[in-house]
């Protein structure tokens, strides 16, 4: 094949042309990706970090907080801003934060009190919802993954919990995720804990509640301010922990369950009942003679002292607790009468005081079922199918202490947005149970109840108290096959000028003398001491 020199030449030509064509191309691509990387380096967003969120507090009455007790303290690093060893020595625990730090990436952790607030070190206080001491845990209630489910925390999650309460700090950053230190910070501080829901109750109260009442075991005590309803103290036992929930669930002695919320025979104070209807009868004067016992509709009913108390008034009927006289002095009232007395009283009526927080109705006799004989006999003195709850016994004592104006209980006082002052807070209610005449004279029986009966282990040198014990029979029987017994005392203090109404109940506890006055006595001269 013949080749002409001129051919080469244009393919040597066209060959450089294409080479230099490809590296412009070349160059013209590295230029464009670099270009494009100077400009998203160039370009700036933002990073934030949140430390924690502050939630709602839940207060008593004088505005002390019964969540949010104590602060954490708690740090936003910013390794590339911060020296390693010397950020190291403000660190609650060391081997975490060299961890976090290495990493290179703003974190989170745990600081001491003299940590310094830098450019590359913001510090923050976190309310610990439930950290240290825990009152008034059954009112309170618990949450679970960030909303309430039990209690207040339940009722008032909403409010307590709205959207506001994120600390956090907010740095510029490059494309590259950088944070660029030079250019500030933006800080957030959360004034959420602040806001909250005010209660009636008072944490010297309280505590005073479960100082003592915890020697019940199980049982309930309940303090209401007879003047206005307001719950001063209400506490349930065994209590339980948030950190502890697992096993509570698993108690046999059921320590989720609020007690005070919960209905039990009554027994012996419901002679309170009987006795105020039949002095609205005018049958305030009767007399009987007990023997030790008596029969209804062929059923025998004894009196605890089996010898019998003689000749009796209501007064020293009342003082000795005697069940025959009551017996008797029921068969001379009206049933539908006495049945409304007692529904006026509080008796088969739920006692609201949130959403959630709801005592129960008890159970309230029809008229039907006390026109039986035995059925009545039995309501006279509270045994038979009457129940109720340690708040409607503490609401019968109030309408008795208060002239009886009988008060709406209260556990509600109002929300604050400062945690200062209370909002929307609402006017005590009342109800006219009974006449003053009629009050007084139980106010007196109940007051002569502990004075005159020498064995009464009620009885205080520190304060006169009035009160009526109970011994609640249940049906139930123990292993030493003796019945199973819930024991109760409820009464006013001071007897001469009733600010107080106190209620324990000790379930299963036997003899309402032996297992609840002591515990009465004790709360009411602590209370007493703390006023003074």
């Amino acid at each position: 094949m013949i080749r002409r020199r001129g051919d080469n030449g244009i393919l040597v030509l066209t060959a450089a042309f294409f080479a230099a064509f490809t590296l412009i191309a070349m160059n013209y691509f590295v230029i464009a990706y670099r270009q494009e990387h100077v400009s998203a380096a160039a370009e700036r967003s933002e990073l934030t970090i949140c430390a924690g969120e502050s939630q709602g507090t839940i207060y008593d009455r004088y505005m002390r907080p019964l969540v949010n007790r104590e602060t954490c303290l708690r740090a936003v690093a910013v390794p590339t801003a911060l020296n390693r060893e010397k950020t190291v020595a403000y660190a609650a625990d060391r081997e975490s934060f060299l961890e976090a730090y290495d990493k290179g990436v703003p974190f989170v952790f745990e600081c001491r009190k003299d940590t310094p607030d830098l450019e590359g070190l913001t510090v923050f206080g976190i309310p610990e919802r439930y950290g240290g001491e825990s009152l008034a845990q059954h009112i309170v209630g618990y949450t679970s993954d960030g909303r309430g489910v039990a209690g207040i925390e339940a009722a008032y999650d909403a409010v307590l919990r709205n959207g506001s309460g994120e600390n956090s700090v907010t740095y510029s950053i490059d494309g590259f995720g950088r944070v660029l230190i030079g250019d500030g910070k933006k800080v957030t501080r959360s004034s959420a804990s602040k806001t909250g829901v005010v209660t009636t109750l008072d944490s010297d109260i309280q505590r005073i509640c479960e100082k003592y009442g915890s020697a019940a075991g199980r049982g309930a005590v309940a303090v209401v301010d007879v003047k206005n309803g307001d719950i001063l103290g209400m506490a349930s036992f065994p209590g339980y922990t948030t950190d502890g929930l697992g096993a509570a669930v698993n108690d046999k002695d059921s320590p989720l369950i609020d007690r005070c919320l919960y209905s039990y025979g009554v027994g012996s104070i419901f002679k309170l009942v009987t006795a105020c209807e039949a002095i609205q009868e005018n049958k305030g004067g009767y007399r009987y003679c007990c023997t030790g016992s008596t029969s209804v509709g062929g059923q025998n009913f004894n009196c605890h002292l089996l010898d019998g108390h003689g000749l009796q008034g209501m007064s020293s009927a009342m003082t000795n607790s005697c069940n025959t006289y009551f017996i008797s002095l029921s068969k001379e009232l009206n049933v539908e009468k006495l049945r409304k007395c007692a529904y006026n009283l509080g008796f088969g009526r739920e006692t609201y005081l949130c959403e959630g927080i709801v005592g129960s109705a008890g159970v309230l006799p029809t008229v039907r079922e006390l026109e039986v004989p035995a059925e009545l006999a039995n309501f006279s003195f509270g045994q038979g199918k009457l129940t109720a709850t340690p708040l409607q016994i503490t609401q019968l004592t109030c309408a008795i202490a208060n002239e009886g104006e009988m008060p709406v209980l209260r556990l509600i006082k109002g929300m604050t947005l400062d945690g200062k002052s209370t909002a929307n807070e609402k006017s005590p209610q009342f109800s006219a149970a009974i006449d003053r005449r009629t009050a007084s004279l139980l106010r007196q029986m109940m007051i002569s109840a502990i004075r005159d009966n020498s064995e009464s282990k009620a009885r205080s040198e520190k304060v006169q108290i009035g009160a009526k014990t109970s011994t609640a029979q249940t049906g139930r029987y123990g292993s030493d096959g003796e019945e199973l017994c819930h024991a109760w005392i409820t009464g006013f203090f001071p007897a001469e000028s009733p600010g107080y109404a106190l209620t324990v109940l000790v379930e299963d506890g036997g003899y309402g003398n032996t297992a609840a006055a002591p515990i009465f006595r004790s709360i009411a001269e602590e209370i007493t001491a703390l006023e003074k």
